[in-house]
């Protein structure tokens, strides 16, 4: 009877093992609707009208394009989908992710329409795909109804294959990621001379990050290099071909200095890596030199800095509320014109409510500044009909239904 008692033990011991192995393989489906009312009390950029972008503020006064102030909309360009899973193998943990939302950009901006986010896959220490890039601290985005975030993170989803030696709360990646930047030629854009330049880029950009997790929260140090060239393609007078090093550094934080608070925090720093940015222009900029006779013009990567700070606070189960600041300032060259934008500011304070599990609702008040380049001497007059700075203030209430599904194999 021992024997006997002693057998089953191990059969059910071993079949719970098995169970547990199996368990690790899953599939989740998961996503949420969501539903944005909101009232312009200014003017912004028609096909941004639900969001907070200092880069799509007005820079000239009564341009017809902005249209009026005051305007009441209504957006469920927010709503996710998602899948993911995860598989063993004998190669270590097989990861997918396939995610997409209806906030159309590009050709689509102002649309609801469909738009990919993730298509990425994993598989052991190697990762391959769209995902954010290593450069960016995702963990940093406050607990915010507003859609587009903080001007001032790094905020980038590329196409990239990454490295993972080191995986967990503490974590180091480096990434070879597809190349790309945008280039501001100004006052000149419509000179010959610049119209045949195209951009040239010969390498991948390289990032890197890495996260020491701690007891209250963890610290990040991520970084990029990008090489970036531009071949003038005109026979003339000039030749504008030239390169540039572009690079970057990103230190950011969460701090959890009690149960119900996070502190988000970030510094960036650097140069040509405007496109990395949540909202920034451009990452070369014109350096007019007229006393040079062989180079006049040349591209130059534009100097910029920003800082990201949020707190995050639990009042209790049912109520919660984000509250911060958040700003970009980049250095411009002398040959942009009167409304190349040089400083953005974004700021917004709410109160969210989550009646049930999966449910949240609540309301925001959003603020976002632009600051336009001056390029005069002091003895002279901004022309009127560019404006130096623009606001825009916004209220936002916002209804967001989460489902999800995990299946385990």
């Amino acid at each position: 009877m021992k024997v006997l008692l002693s057998t089953i033990l191990v059969l059910l011991l071993g079949s719970l093992v098995l169970a547990q192995d199996a368990n690790k393989n899953w599939f989740q489906v998961y996503g949420f609707a969501m539903t944005d009312i909101g009232y312009n009390f200014n003017k912004i950029d028609p096909l941004w009208f639900d969001v907070v972008r200092p880069t799509k503020l007005p820079t000239m006064d009564n341009d017809p394009y902005y249209g009026t102030e005051g305007n009441a909309y209504f957006s469920v360009r927010q709503t996710r989908f998602g899948v993911k899973s995860s598989t063993q193998t004998a190669m270590g943990e097989l990861f997918t992710q396939f995610e997409w939302e209806l906030f159309g950009t590009g050709g689509d901006a102002g649309q609801t329409t469909f738009r990919l986010r993730h298509a990425y896959g994993e598989l052991g220490q190697f990762g391959v795909g769209q995902t954010w890039s290593p450069f960016m601290d995702i963990d940093v985005f406050p607990n915010s109804f507003e859609y587009w975030g903080p001007n001032g993170m790094v905020f980038f989803r590329n196409i990239q294959i990454r490295w993972m030696p080191i995986k967990g709360d503490t974590r180091l990646t480096l990434a070879l990621e597809r190349p790309g930047a945008s280039a501001d030629q100004g006052d000149y854009s419509g000179h010959g001379e610049l119209e045949g330049v195209q951009s040239n880029f010969p390498v991948p950009d390289f990032s890197a990050e890495y996260r020491h997790a701690t007891s209250w929260g963890y610290i990040e140090l991520a970084g990029i290099v990008r090489y970036m060239k531009w071949v003038d393609q005109n026979v003339g007078q000039y030749d504008l071909s030239d390169d540039a090093l572009g690079w970057g550094l990103n230190l950011s934080s969460n701090i959890k200095f009690t149960q119900n608070d996070v502190l988000r925090l970030a510094v960036v720093y650097g140069e040509g890596i405007q496109n990395y940015m949540n909202d920034a222009p451009v990452d070369i900029g014109i350096e007019i030199d007229a006393n040079n006779t062989e180079m006049p013009a040349k591209g130059v990567p534009l100097p910029m800095l920003s800082v990201v700070a949020f707190l995050d606070h639990n009042w209790s189960d049912k109520f919660s509320t984000a509250i911060g600041y958040s700003f970009l300032d980049i250095d411009n060259s002398n040959g942009q014109s009167y409304d190349a934008f040089s400083k953005g500011q974004y700021a917004l304070a709410n109160l969210a409510y989550y009646p049930v599990p999966n449910v949240t609702m609540g309301a925001e008040v959003q603020w976002g500044n632009r600051e336009n380049f001056n390029s005069l001497n002091d003895d002279e007059d901004y022309p009127d009909e560019y404006l130096k700075t623009a606001d825009i203030i916004k209220v936002q209430f916002s209804f967001k239904y989460n489902f999800s599904h995990k299946m385990f194999f």
